[in-house]
């Protein structure tokens, strides 16, 4: 059974799991869906029509589904969705918006920890196991995948994506892709400073994995020539090790936009 504070405001057709704890003068709007074991401690708002997992933790002062910021919303305006998977650690201040489109979702997913004062924007996609430390500002339609780690105060420009298992130092911005397994840093333009070995090894990728994303490294950033073509060698040799395959494609998506941006060629 729940268990809701007197001090608490959950509308009537919320859905709260077993061992749900709704904390003092939280807010829980329409149609809400809470996972059990799922925690809101104090002064937590959760809007209309968020989907929560279980055994997550929501710290005081979260603000959860709230109206995406865009130019020209009104109260008449049709949003979309924002769906949270189980067992994330949401941390005070943090902010995660929902789709801006009717039939669309932000999506976080699962083990993530995301800290003190992170933004979270409109249409973004987080995956699994990430972590983002305090500050952090992710913008509208970017993806941050499975195993990112992203330092305090970085900044995402929007339809960004930070590929698996990447490092991103503190006080970066990131204007245009990162590809899976790299350490990033600095700021216009952010730049690819070695592989996250730290991450591979989170990820729990074994000596000849590690070795073989090493040497593509070297390959693609320490060898002389410019980046792409060098990237679009790789991609034609036979028997490429999966790991360098995801390096080298982010690679190439990335250079279909002229920003750098591959998600920004699907925008509506």
């Amino acid at each position: 059974m729940a268990k809701i504070h007197p001090t608490a405001v959950v509308e009537t057709d919320a859905q709260l799991g077993e061992d749900v704890v709704i904390g003092p003068h939280c807010v829980v709007g329409h149609g809400v869906s809470i996972g059990a074991g799922t925690v809101l401690e104090a002064q937590v708002v959760i809007a209309d029509r968020v989907r929560i997992g279980q055994g997550n933790r929501f710290y005081p002062h979260c603000v959860i589904g709230c109206c995406p910021q865009v130019m020209g919303y009104d109260s008449s305006s049709k949003i979309g969705g924002l769906v949270i998977g189980d067992h994330n650690v949401i941390r005070e201040y943090v902010t995660i918006h929902p789709s801006r489109y009717e039939d669309a979702t932000t999506e976080v997913g699962n083990e993530n920890l995301v800290m003190i004062g992170t933004h979270i924007g409109h249409d973004c996609i987080v995956e699994n196991r990430t972590v983002l430390s305090n500050s952090v500002q992710v913008g509208g339609h970017s993806k941050v995948e499975e195993g990112v780690w992203i330092s305090g105060v970085a900044g995402m420009h929007q339809f960004v994506t930070v590929g698996r298992w990447c490092f991103v130092a503190g006080l970066a911005g990131l204007t245009h892709d990162a590809p899976p397994f790299m350490m990033v840093s600095g700021h216009y333009p952010s730049c690819v400073r070695g592989v996250n070995k730290r991450g591979l090894q989170r990820a729990g990728f074994d000596e000849q994995q590690q070795e073989r994303i090493q040497e593509a490294y070297r390959r693609l950033y320490r060898d002389s020539g410019p980046l792409l073509p060098k990237a679009q060698a790789m991609a034609e040799e036979d028997g490429l090790d999966e790991n360098v395959r995801a390096i080298v494609d982010a690679i190439l998506r990335s250079s279909k936009n002229r920003f750098g941006r591959y998600l920004e060629t699907l925008r509506r």
